[in-house]
């Protein structure tokens, strides 16, 4: 049977100046445990983790597993720059519960194959008896793991599965057939939640999906059934939300906000939806909450 998995990539709050607001993140992972999703991905890049520091890191994870870990399965996201850094923040997750973990490449300098090999196999040691997933999004780190470099960290103990955001579906391909049995490979493009599974994909890791999941879950049911027409149309509800919603961090919290979730802002220098997007963020939360 081919797996469906939707996890929930989850917006951090913040207050209008920029501070965390940890009262409001809970909000949210409240909010997302609801959802029905298979799992909530954690500071990834809808949490905006490149503006987080080590005490606010501690923080959310913490909030995270205590509104989460009894519903759902919480991945923590880990990546950074450097494996001493990346391997600190496992250290810390860990000494909190968490199990799973996934770290993007790192970032900034560019990095040889050999050394996206060697900070993969650092942070397999750092999970010890956790569960490792490579993080690869080359558009935003500049650095990419082919599907020849997947093979072999896939190799590494305890990693054992691969989120790809802004690959196309022939590289989701690519990255299925390198991958070793039972390895599991999730896009992270929200409405790819079928197209990505009929090339080998087990699943998305969603930011739309955190605020409207309800979508995404009949897609998932509406695949499951093989009924054609009932596919098209959960795709085309998935495909107006991405359309309005997208992965934009902002306009996530604004809809979270029309919602009655939590009146959450972003921390990075990222654009406030105007008016004509608020009334149809306004729109879709209305029509598909």
């Amino acid at each position: 049977m081919t797996r469906r998995d939707i996890l929930t990539a989850i917006p951090t709050a913040f207050d209008a100046d920029g501070s965390l607001d940890l009262e409001g993140s809970r909000a949210i992972f409240r909010y997302a445990a609801r959802s029905g999703n298979e799992g909530a991905f954690v500071l990834g890049t809808t949490g905006e983790f490149p503006a987080i520091d080590d005490r606010e890191f501690r923080d959310v994870v913490e909030a995270a597993i205590a509104e989460l870990d009894d519903v759902t399965r919480v991945v923590v996201h880990v990546g950074a720059p450097s494996a001493f850094e990346a391997v600190r923040r496992v250290r810390i997750a860990r000494e909190l519960g968490a199990r799973e973990f996934a770290a993007i490449t790192p970032y900034y300098f560019v990095s040889s194959d050999e050394a996206l090999y060697a900070y993969y196999a650092a942070l397999s040691e750092a999970v010890g008896d956790g569960e490792l997933y490579v993080y690869n999004y080359p558009k935003r780190t500049g650095n990419d793991v082919s599907p020849e470099l997947l093979a072999r960290i896939a190799r590494l103990p305890n990693v054992v599965g691969v989120k790809a955001s802004e690959l196309t579906l022939d590289q989701i391909a690519a990255y299925r057939a390198a991958a070793p049995d039972g390895f599991v490979v999730y896009t992270g493009a929200d409405r790819d939640l079928v197209a990505a599974g009929e090339r080998g994909a087990d699943g998305v890791v969603s930011g739309v999906s955190s605020v409207l999941p309800k979508p995404f879950r009949a897609l998932a049911a509406a695949a499951e059934s093989g009924d054609a027409d009932r596919i098209a149309s959960a795709q085309a509800d998935v495909d107006d939300i991405v359309a309005i919603i997208g992965g934009d961090m902002p306009r996530m919290r604004a809809a979270l906000r029309h919602l009655g979730v939590v009146d959450a802002h972003s921390r990075m220098s990222l654009d406030e939806p105007d008016q004509a997007a608020l009334a149809e963020i306004a729109r879709v939360c209305d029509q598909y909450a």
